[in-house]
């Protein structure tokens, strides 16, 4: 019958537990190729990986054509990663760091906060290590015109500083991970191996005393961890958000850090293991 296909298509979904909205149920899922996409992207988020075919046992009133359009689609929006023989979700993909463009517009005032109390930390003459992520591209905006040598892992920071005459930037060698719009991997680690610094600073995606400060992209702790052994000062960038949380490559524990600069919402139990590891808070 005509409507078998249809209702299969949905059965499929409201299984995976995608049809919980009005929206997507009876009427609604295949009349809306926006409607269709966000049931795709939502499945895909949660399974963390599909295949072609099983989109199509998911989707089978939609020609093949159409499914490989909606994930085009979906891949240009940065919704998803298309990948050969199906898709894959963006966390999985970048390691739950998410895109860039994503979390710069996530606890903004709080970054901004933090952003401003680093910014004193950077005096003339130093050189320093700045990585990549959404509040340290908010401090490089930031940063005044004056002599520093500033050694940067980010794009989005190098564009950022840019702007300055008297700043020197230079970036490692290595990948670009499309995503958090860093280069990583093993020329950059070489790179890094080579230099000194004054001052580290560095971005974090999650702490938990068990597990330390972690990401969740292997060449990029790498990076973390060799800047952080080549700097006098290592300094770590953390709003109250990452507190608790666990990724999945540590790349340095509390007793590795000189300062932590939060958003002055820190629980105090936090603040009590920090001033017993002799880590300073701002």
């Amino acid at each position: 019958m005509a409507g078998e296909p249809l209702t299969r298509g949905r059965s499929l979904l409201k299984d995976r537990g995608l049809c919980k909205d009005k929206s997507l149920s009876k009427g609604g899922l295949m009349d809306s190729v926006e409607t269709r996409r966000q049931a795709i992207t939502a499945w895909i988020n949660k399974k963390g990986q599909i295949s072609f075919a099983q989109l199509k046992e998911a989707f089978p009133e939609v020609s093949d054509m159409t499914l490989r359009t909606d994930l085009k689609n979906l891949d240009d929006q940065k919704k998803i990663v298309r990948i050969y023989g199906g898709a894959r979700s963006v966390e999985q993909v970048a390691g739950a760091d998410d895109y860039l463009s994503r979390r710069s517009v996530t606890n903004v005032e709080a970054k901004k906060i933090i952003a401003q109390k680093a910014l004193k930390l950077i005096t003339p003459g130093l050189t320093l290590y700045l990585d990549s992520g959404s509040t340290t591209t908010l401090l490089a905006s930031q940063m005044e015109d004056q002599s520093n040598l500033i050694v940067t892992s980010s794009l989005s920071c190098a564009m950022e500083l840019a702007r300055a005459s008297q700043l020197k930037v230079l970036l490692p060698g290595g990948s670009l991970n499309r995503y958090s719009m860093s280069i990583c991997g093993p020329q950059g680690i070489r790179d890094l191996e080579k230099m000194n610094f004054d001052l580290a600073i560095m971005g974090v995606t999650s702490y938990d005393q068990a597990a330390g400060f972690a990401c969740n992209a292997y060449e990029e702790a790498l990076m973390k961890e060799t800047a952080l052994k080549r700097a006098k000062k290592r300094v770590l960038l953390m709003d109250t958000s990452k507190l608790g949380k666990t990724s999945t490559f540590t790349f340095a524990r509390l007793e590795d850090v000189d300062l932590l600069v939060s958003d002055g919402r820190l629980p105090s139990d936090f603040l009590e293991v920090c001033r017993e590891a002799r880590v300073r808070v701002v």
